[in-house]
């Protein structure tokens, strides 16, 4: 699936967007200060309003503060996650994230439960 302008994530945007979805919301300063490598403030804030222009997040207001929340459900975000990692590293392959998942000695009963995922994948026509 390709995805438009509005709804890709830069690398800034997705950094703040894993810091939302762990925490569930957040203030600007309370994500600036969970940042690797942060922004300024302002640099922080204006990324934030920039999301919630493309609709990513949206914001609340509790007094004097916001906190910003994530719009997408968690599930959503995974997959989204999940799609830019295969892309960007994988080629898209599949085949490839499951060998280097499988460089990292998964457990017997692991490897039982992605082969009976395998089996319902094949057996719904996927």
């Amino acid at each position: 699936m390709v995805l438009n302008k509005q709804h890709t994530l830069t690398r800034r945007e997705r950094q703040i967007m894993d810091i939302l979805i762990a925490r569930g919301r957040a203030s600007a300063s309370e994500i600036q200060s969970a940042m690797a490598d942060a922004p300024s403030y302002s640099a922080v804030r204006a990324t934030l309003r920039i999301m919630e222009d493309k609709g990513h997040i949206r914001h609340e207001q509790q007094g004097a503060s916001y906190f910003y929340l994530p719009k997408v459900a968690p599930e959503r975000a995974k997959r989204s996650a999940l799609r830019h990692i295969l892309n960007t590293f994988f080629n898209g392959s599949p085949e490839q994230v499951m060998a280097a998942l499988l460089d990292g000695k998964p457990s017997a009963e692991e490897l039982d439960r992605i082969a009976a995922m395998i089996e319902r994948a094949r057996s719904q026509g996927r």
